[in-house]
């Protein structure tokens, strides 16, 4: 249970870990961009422009928008290689540095997340389902920290903001990733990509080092609306969840096992896992909107 952040120290800082501004594809600047996060009470962000050649390659420098309430980590959407469909790898990666060099001829996919890796990043597989990336394209990438389960932009793209699914294969068959949700904002008309999905990263203080030290710890949970405020599991007994008011609670885990609980504004739910046999569980908190929260997975082996 090292990875649920509800006993750490801190609080939980609110922030987007997918953003895009006229540096590259986006439609505001990166000022505009940091300013509406902080206006609507988002802790942090990271602006995360697609490293590539026709964008020279960009690194927002985001620190001057920096405030006392409200912090940058420097990150970008990175690009290089292809997946197994032929088109080209989007792999984020938040906690670069502001001179990450740029691809060699030649680099893969998997090449440059490791380098981003080695740079000292959070590495995460960016909205698998909008482009049909599959378990081996994954794999190829090799440790990286997670995968990117909700995607704003794509629900307004090609209705495939859900990569879910693919996570779920990935766990039940034992490779541990975290997950985590992000709006990818772009800002276009058209698209609904502002304040869809976001992080909630337990922290002791709201600066880049210890929200990265954090993330790569699965010290967060991802939500498109509701809030875990707290759960407790005791491994082959049971998993009290606390959460905003919801409509549905579940515990989840390998091949189709769960339990739920419903009920118009249910705010707590415990429940007995004695009888689940599976390596890991994940919570999921589901409201009357059907906006929901998840916990990363929880190993017990």
């Amino acid at each position: 249970m090292h990875n649920l952040p509800f006993d750490k120290p801190g609080r939980f800082w609110r922030g987007n870990l997918h953003t895009h501004s006229t540096l590259s594809d986006g439609a505001d600047t990166p000022e505009a961009i940091c300013g509406a996060y902080r206006e609507v009470g988002y802790d942090f962000i990271s602006l995360t422009e697609h490293f590539m050649e026709r964008y020279a390659y960009p690194i927002a420098d985001t620190l001057p928008y920096r405030t006392d309430g409200f912090t940058t980590i420097l990150g970008a959407e990175l690009h290089a290689g292809q997946i197994g469909n032929g088109t080209v790898w989007h792999i984020l990666a938040v906690g670069l540095p502001a001179n990450f060099p740029t691809p060699p001829a030649g680099e893969t996919g998997p090449q440059i997340a490791q380098r981003a890796i080695a740079a000292g990043a959070f590495v995460a597989v960016a909205h698998p389902s909008w482009y049909s990336l599959a378990e081996a394209d994954v794999l190829s990438l090799g440790p990286v920290h997670a995968v990117e389960i909700f995607n704003g932009i794509a629900g307004g793209d090609n209705d495939r903001s859900d990569s879910w699914p693919l996570l779920n294969v990935l766990l039940n068959r034992g490779h541990r990733y975290f997950a985590c949700a992000a709006d990818d904002a772009h800002r276009k008309p058209g698209y609904t990509d502002f304040c869809q999905g976001w992080v909630q990263v337990k922290a002791a203080e709201n600066s880049p080092d210890a929200l990265l030290a954090a993330l790569k710890a699965g010290h967060f949970y991802s939500s498109t609306g509701p809030q875990i405020h707290d759960v407790q599991v005791t491994p082959g007994q049971r998993v009290t969840v606390s959460c905003s008011p919801a409509e549905r609670i579940f515990v989840t885990g390998c091949d189709r096992q769960s339990r739920r609980a419903w009920g118009e504004g249910l705010t707590e739910a415990t429940f007995d896992i004695s009888e689940i046999n599976s390596p890991y569980l994940r919570v999921t908190v589901r409201d009357s909107q059907g906006k929901r929260a998840w916990t990363n997975p929880v190993w017990f082996v």
